[in-house]
């Protein structure tokens, strides 16, 4: 059946390797709970339907918005045209003994991924368990926790270019990774993941030295860890700083760690010896936010259902019913205050969709 004589009197429309939805609710397809609404929901099942979805007229005419598990996203209005969410399923894997190069869907989720991975005996993404989001997101945001990124790992990226009509396979270089950030986000709205390529050892040096890993495999008895040990660690201390995102509303850490000329830097950290600095390699240093935050006082703040963790100054979370313009205007509170005590600018990590 063409996409052009469809009647979409139905709620749900089966296309074939692709579904659609009109006015759907996105409620649950966003970690923060926030109410919004999509005038129209893909949900792709076959990456070789890109291009008919996309020919379809009220896709191609209108705003396009592709949506992982919405684990970096905050919705301060419904979306007025197609939030696009990538479905697929499936990993190839090539050996030659030592290293493997593993080819995943877009549509995979990363924290079944990484156990995967670890159960295959694969080492590289211990360190990055738990994050909540699909594969074909990490590459995008360049995700990162306890000293590692995605990027180290990624060879390639397939990807729907939309300005060329075509699927692109992005080397590493090309994909233009930098802390929380790539090509896809420098370049919104052209790519489309379909799948991501990894290149994951069979050892290498673990990472222990990062934000209490160490100290946790001490408490776990371990003197000589595996990566799962890392991983085991890591989850342990996941869940003991970060709040649950299926028990109260929360999309992980909602702002980035700033990234300062030395001079700030150094004047800061005479000022308030307390706060973390780690030196970059281009110069600058990487201050915590969360330290920034908690000292200006937002850790545990509640304004209605909209408020900070209490467990971590870096979240954002919904009680219950706070509406994303309300989660907004509290992340700008923090914003606001860190910059007038501090001199330095926070800036968020999810997308916020709805603000001009």
């Amino acid at each position: 059946m063409s996409p052009e004589r469809v009647n979409l009197s139905a709620a749900r429309v089966d296309m074939g390797g692709y579904t659609l939805t009109e006015h759907a609710s996105l409620a649950r397809r966003n970690t923060l709970r926030v109410a919004a609404r999509a005038s129209l929901l893909a949900e792709i099942h076959d990456a070789g339907k890109l291009q008919a979805l996309l020919d379809y007229p009220a896709v191609r005419q209108g705003k396009l918005l592709v949506l992982g598990e919405g684990s970096n996203v905050l919705f301060t209005d419904d979306f007025d045209g197609t939030v696009l969410v990538m479905a697929t399923r499936g990993v190839q894997v090539e050996s030659d003994g030592d290293t493997a190069r593993i080819a995943v869907a877009a549509g995979e989720r990363w924290d079944d991924f990484v156990r995967w991975t670890l159960g295959q005996g694969y080492a590289g993404l211990e360190n990055l368990i738990l994050i909540p989001g699909t594969v074909g997101a990490a590459p995008i945001q360049n995700i990162g926790a306890y000293g590692c990124e995605v990027a180290e790992f990624v060879e390639s990226v397939e990807a729907w270019d939309i300005n060329e009509q075509r699927v692109v396979m992005l080397d590493h270089g090309t994909c233009a990774f930098a802390y929380r950030d790539s090509l896809f986000k420098q370049q919104p709205g052209r790519y489309i993941v379909t799948a991501v390529r990894f290149r994951l050892p069979r050892s290498r040096a673990l990472r222990t030295g990062y934000a209490g890993i160490h100290e946790q495999l001490v408490r776990m008895g371990v003197d000589k860890p595996a990566p799962f040990h890392v991983a085991e660690a890591v989850v342990h201390l996941r869940t003991r700083k970060l709040p649950d995102p299926a028990v109260i509303g929360n999309a992980g850490s909602f702002f980035k760690n700033p990234l300062v000329n030395a001079a700030l830097a150094d004047r800061l950290t005479g000022e308030y010896p307390e706060l973390t600095a780690w030196p970059q390699p281009d110069g600058r240093c990487k201050l915590s936010a969360a330290w920034m935050i908690e000292r200006a006082g937002f850790k545990g703040m509640r304004e209605g259902d909209a408020g900070i963790s209490n467990r971590h100054a870096l979240v954002l979370v919904n009680h219950g019913n706070a509406t994303g313009t309300e989660l907004w205007a509290l992340a700008q509170r923090v914003m606001s205050a860190v910059q007038g005590q501090f001199g330095v600018t926070l800036e968020p990590e999810p997308m916020v969709i709805g603000t001009d």
